[in-house]
């Protein structure tokens, strides 16, 4: 089994799971961004057997996948928990992806053409109508605007050539998501994240990208911001 699999669910998060360990890797990843296996809490693979009905092995296996995505930390004869959150490793997450995703972007202003503007136009919409939502009812419709601000925010640097670049970028995506759940909802409702998708899109389209790097930055901080002055995380 190829440990490859965030990346193909970075790529297309609605493909159907191919094996048995895929399945499990997806139900368990998916659990502990929901928290229902909160930061810190021992997996025991004996127990969660049953839960997610598959054998203790491709469970193991499933984990492991998992500790490749940070999710989740191996700790040898003891078995396996969920990777803590802190506020030390969120500052950190957002510093680094403000650096990737603003050089992205940047590039993706340089070198897109129609084709991504009419791609970026379309993402931008279809967030649009899940922040509509995502305002009345915040813990029902999270999923849905998860997802279509995951499409926005690869359309936007989809032009930039570096590979790397935004591979990277998806996989700090990915590492912050248990902490835009933690801010969106428990924190004060999101009204303002429109606005700031609606800024950034406005400079990308404009092509000025300093003006974007800087909206883009502030956005991305915004889970930060809320978490530290709520103090949720130490």
């Amino acid at each position: 089994m190829s440990l490859d699999i965030p990346d193909r669910l970075a790529d297309t998060e609605i493909e159907e799971p191919r094996t048995l360990i895929e399945t499990a890797y997806r139900q368990l990843r998916r659990d502990i961004i929901d928290g229902r296996h909160p930061a810190g809490q021992k997996l025991r693979v004996e127990h969660l057997k049953f839960q997610y009905q598959v054998s203790a092995g491709t469970l193991r296996e499933a984990m492991a996948l998992l500790v490749s995505d940070s999710l989740v930390v191996s700790q040898g004869q003891r078995g396996f928990s969920v990777a803590p959150m802190s506020l030390a490793d969120l500052e950190d997450l957002t510093r680094v992806r403000v650096l990737l995703e603003c050089e992205a972007v940047e590039e993706s202003i340089r070198l897109g053409r129609d084709t991504w503007e009419a791609d970026l136009v379309s993402a931008f919409h279809k967030l649009s109508l899940a922040e509509e939502r995502l305002h009345t009812d915040a813990a029902g419709t999270f999923d849905e605007w998860e997802e279509r601000n995951r499409q926005f925010h690869e359309a936007l640097v989809a032009a930039c050539r570096s590979g790397w670049l935004r591979k990277l970028r998806a996989q700090l995506y990915q590492q912050t998501e248990r902490y835009r759940r933690l801010s969106a909802l428990k924190g004060p409702p999101p009204v303002e994240v429109h606005e700031e998708h609606r800024n950034i899109f406005n400079a990308v389209m404009a092509r000025d990208a300093a003006k974007a790097k800087a909206l883009l930055a502030a956005h991305i901080h915004r889970a930060l911001t809320v978490i530290r002055t709520a103090g949720f995380l130490k």
